[in-house]
C-alpha cells in the first residue's frame, strides 16, 4: 500500500489498478452468491456441490474455496434467513412467551434453510456466526419491547434464543424420541412460561451480580 511518501501520481496509477480488481472480486463473489442460493433452494444443503455451485457461476471451484473456504462457509454467507418478527401478532406482555414459542414452531417447519443453518452453525464457526448474527439482530427488538430493564435486553434475548435454539437442534436436527412425541399445544404449555420468565421477569428475580 502506497504511504505519504509515494509520489501523488504513482497513488493515482496504484488506484486504477486496484479499481478493477476489486469491482472483480465483488462481482465473483456476488455471482457466487446467487449461485448458491439457487442450488441450495433447488438441490438442498446435503446434495448441493461446490462444484455444481461454480459451474452455475461460471468460474473454477477453487475461486468459491478461496472466497468463502467450503461449502459450510458458503451456505453461512448465502442463506439469508427472516425469522418474520414483523409478523408477530400484537398480544399482552403477559402472553409473548407462549406466541414466540408457537411462532418458531411455525418457522422449524416451514423453513428448512433455517435447520439447515443450524446443522451448520453446530459444526462450522462462519455457520455460528452466521447464526448468531440472526438471533442477535432479530430477536434484540422483541426483548427490548418486553423487558423491565433496557440494560438486561442483550442477555434475555440470548436467554430467549438458547430455548428457541435448543429446541430446534433436538426436534428438528438430533430429533430426540422425547421431544419429537411432543405436540405443539404441549410445547407451548412447557416452553412458554420459561420464555415469559425471561423475557419479562422483574429485575428483583434475578441474581444480584
Amino acid at each position: 500500500m502506497p504511504d505519504s511518501k509515494t509520489p501523488p501520481t504513482a497513488r493515482a496509477a496504484t488506484a486504477r489498478a486496484t479499481a478493477p480488481t476489486a469491482r472483480r472480486s465483488e462481482a465473483t463473489r456476488a455471482a457466487i452468491l446467487d449461485a448458491a442460493r439457487e442450488r441450495f433452494a433447488t438441490d438442498g444443503y446435503e446434495r448441493a456441490t461446490i462444484r455444481a455451485i461454480a459451474k452455475d457461476a461460471g468460474i473454477d471451484p477453487s475461486m468459491v474455496m478461496r472466497y468463502y473456504g467450503n461449502k459450510e462457509g458458503l451456505f453461512a454467507a448465502a442463506v439469508s434467513i427472516d425469522l418474520r418478527m414483523s409478523e408477530l401478532p400484537a398480544v399482552p406482555r403477559d402472553r409473548i412467551g407462549a406466541t414466540l414459542v408457537a411462532h418458531f414452531l411455525t418457522l422449524w417447519e416451514e423453513n428448512e434453510q433455517l435447520t439447515a443453518l443450524l446443522r451448520v452453525g453446530a459444526t462450522n464457526a462462519a455457520g455460528a456466526e452466521r447464526m448468531q448474527g440472526v438471533f442477535r439482530d432479530q430477536m434484540l427488538p422483541v426483548a427490548r419491547a418486553a423487558c423491565p430493564d433496557p440494560e438486561q435486553v442483550p442477555a434475555r434475548a440470548a436467554l430467549a434464543a438458547t430455548q428457541m435454539l435448543g429446541l430446534a437442534l433436538t426436534r428438528y436436527v438430533l430429533r430426540m424420541p422425547p421431544v419429537t412425541a411432543l405436540t405443539r399445544d404441549e410445547l407451548v404449555a412447557w416452553l412458554g412460561p420459561t420464555l415469559q420468565r425471561y423475557l419479562t421477569a422483574p429485575h428483583s428475580a434475578w441474581p444480584e451480580g
